[in-house]
């Protein structure tokens, strides 16, 4: 990717898109960061522009698929059974169906955005940081669950989630959903660290070594989010609440924890396969991951565990949404229906470590999962997770009371730079 000159644009388009006045961004920094933070930032939506977006499906019948679908999807998210024969929701269906599946994967949110902006997908399975600027931007339409017959087997604190509901219409269907894990080292780490700190401080590990150049964090500038939880805890008296809504001293003080956080870091992340090298090869011990790379890990030998510290986590609560001009609409309602059998639900979790958006997969036996399996990734810890959601200025807080996305993304990327 084209980095330097793409991170300028995104922070121009940003400024041009957020705020009437905006100064403009500082040069981008003469050697790329290493990885993909926000290179492909969108702006955030406002409350206003999320209420203007609601509107009615205009999908009344299902017909005949059109042949193919194109997917824009997390890593792990849509196997046909090509990492391992055990898990495979695509075959059947394409058989089934007749319609052919293909899909991208993106490392970012903010990828994500910027693919289904240029267009050409039918689909994409989006996180709370992604969803509502597709609403707003009119690049997802509404979703007839009238014609999803499986919606009513969706878990019901997800069936009207505000990621994806604007005035009560819905602009997909729920996927999956879990905690941002802390994956660590077992050989360095003979117990489970207990705070995040052991990312965000500079210290010896247990086993005697300094921390410096083996640590990783996200590449993306949701990561701010991690940062705030951290400092929620750590420092109390700055009276950080929702760490998506940041007031400016909040924020100055979360990036300053970013700036030192830079001296610690090896490598940004945002590919699973390269953070997985790394932790195999590169001698990288401590990272916040995906249940995903924890699970591909363990599989393979490797000694690793993941934990999630007493500061708690930030999480994803996916949507599979439908591109506004979509190509393939009926595959598209027909793939949104399959993926809610609880089949799929069941052996989707135990793959990437995540919970299932229909409760009956946990326990009724149609795949892989068990009770005590959705307990072990959280299903009972809804309530605890802070799920991934836009930054925006007009915030509980008040109006302009909170530092906006775009800023979060202009930062992160000085962050990653050195700057």
């Amino acid at each position: 990717m084209r980095r330097t000159a793409t991170l300028v644009l995104a922070v121009l388009a940003i400024c041009s898109l957020v705020l009437s006045a905006c100064a403009a961004p500082a040069a981008a920094p003469a050697a790329a960061p290493a990885g993909d933070a926000a290179a492909e930032a969108t702006s955030a939506p406002t409350d206003e522009t999320a209420s203007n977006a609601a509107a009615a499906p205009s999908t009344t019948e299902v017909g005949p698929g059109e042949g193919q679908l194109d997917i824009v999807a997390w890593a792990g998210y849509i196997e046909r059974g090509e990492t391992d024969p055990a898990y495979d929701w695509v075959t059947q269906f394409e058989k089934d169906t007749g319609c052919k599946v293909n899909v991208k994967t993106a490392g970012t949110s903010d990828e994500m955005v910027t693919l289904m902006n240029q267009g050409g997908f039918d689909l994409v399975t989006a996180s709370g940081d992604a969803s509502l600027r597709l609403i707003a931007g009119g690049t997802v339409q509404p979703v007839n669950t009238d014609l999803i017959p499986s919606f009513k087997n969706v878990d019901e604190r997800l069936q009207n989630a505000p990621w994806y509901t604007v005035d009560g219409v819905h602009y997909g269907v729920p996927y999956q959903w879990g905690a941002n894990v802390l994956m660590y080292n077992t050989e360095t780490f003979p117990e489970a660290p207990k705070s995040w700190d052991v990312v965000f401080k500079a210290m010896d590990y247990p086993d005697g070594k300094p921390n410096k150049g083996r640590v990783q964090a996200y590449d993306g500038p949701i990561y701010v989010a991690d940062a705030a939880l951290y400092l929620k805890s750590a420092q109390p008296e700055l009276g950080i609440g929702d760490p998506y809504f940041l007031t400016q001293p909040q924020y100055d003080a979360v990036v300053a924890l970013l700036r030192g956080q830079r001296e610690l870091v090896g490598r940004y992340w945002h590919d699973v396969t390269v953070q997985i090298e790394d932790f195999t090869n590169e001698g990288f011990v401590a990272s916040s991951a995906w249940p995903y790379q924890v699970n591909l890990l363990k599989a393979a030998g490797e000694p690793i565990e993941s934990v999630v510290p007493q500061e708690g986590a930030t999480g994803w609560a996916d949507t599979t949404m439908m591109e506004a001009d979509a190509a393939h609409p009926n595959c598209a309602y027909k793939w949104m229906e399959h993926t809610l059998n609880s089949n799929l639900q069941s052996d989707l979790s135990v793959w990437f470590g995540s919970n299932p958006v229909v409760p009956e997969a946990c326990t009724d036996k149609s795949g892989m999962q068990t009770k005590e399996g959705c307990t072990a990734n959280g299903m009972d810890d809804f309530d605890k997770i802070r799920f991934w959601t836009t930054p925006v200025a007009n915030c509980s807080l008040g109006d302009g009371a909170c530092v906006p996305y775009y800023r979060w993304v202009s930062d992160y990327i000085g962050v990653i730079g050195g700057r």
